[in-house]
């Protein structure tokens, strides 16, 4: 049988605390009782942990030996600002397929309302990775970064293999380019996917892209929504890494 798996709000060597939230759910609704079995995400590890202690407000646990755990993607998605809603669904979704890290992109054509209030929601972001990866049985939240400018991500890694999209794009798919990547010989593990805003990249934004080494890629022959391009790109990136 398949042990529920939470994320330890404190931990040491030999024992994890669940508080608040977590903690109400397990005590109130689960009804946890003392010597129940779970798996416990503290730090970099899952243990496995047996509950030693019960409050309305802390479910204390002793840890054992470790579990296996699955890694994250070497994956980064460059995910532009859109309405917080679908940016919200965006985010939960990508956290279950494994994506590493997160960058709220500012491009050019994102709404400035939606740009202006991005870095007040950034910890509701990070609340949502953090219950995905808990419900998905992740070993690791997804990282969030603050909201960065498009021209600041051009730069980042240049080592990784980097990729934008565009429904400009007529010759070479996603699929096309990762098939013909060799992983052995990446200089970097770490692959960036820019998803662009509606109304897609301005032609400053292609120009730079391409300019800073950028791979300009297609997702096939419809328009996408930006937070659909991101679950196709993360999906077919999933597929190519453990394949």
């Amino acid at each position: 049988m398949t042990r529920r798996r939470w994320i330890a709000d404190r931990w040491t060597e030999n024992s994890a605390i669940l508080l608040d939230a977590q903690a109400a759910h397990l005590a109130r609704v689960l009804r946890a009782q003392i010597g129940q079995k779970f798996e416990i995400v503290a730090g970099n590890a899952v243990r496995r942990g047996v509950i030693e202690k019960v409050t309305a407000d802390a479910v204390e646990f002793s840890l054992h030996e470790e579990v296996e755990a699955g890694e994250s993607l070497p994956l980064i998605v460059a995910l532009s600002i859109v309405r917080f809603e679908r940016m919200e669904w965006a985010i939960e979704k990508l956290t279950e397929l494994g994506v590493a890290r997160i960058i709220p992109l500012v491009a050019q054509r994102c709404e400035k309302h939606l740009v202006q209030a991005a870095a007040k929601r950034s910890e509701r972001w990070r609340k949502i990775c953090r219950e995905s990866a808990q419900q998905s049985r992740r070993s690791q939240v997804p990282e969030i970064s603050d909201p960065m400018l498009a021209k600041d991500c051009m730069t980042k890694n240049q080592n990784a293999l980097r990729l934008f999209f565009s429904e400009q794009e007529r010759t070479r798919s996603l699929w096309e380019s990762l098939v013909s990547t060799d992983r052995n010989a990446m200089a970097s593990s770490e692959i960036y996917a820019a998803i662009g805003p509606e109304g897609g990249w301005t032609p400053e934004e292609l120009s730079s892209f391409a300019e800073s080494g950028w791979q300009s890629l297609s997702l096939g022959p419809t328009i996408l929504r930006t937070e659909t391009a991101a679950i196709a790109v993360t999906s077919l990136v999933g597929a190519w890494w453990n394949g």
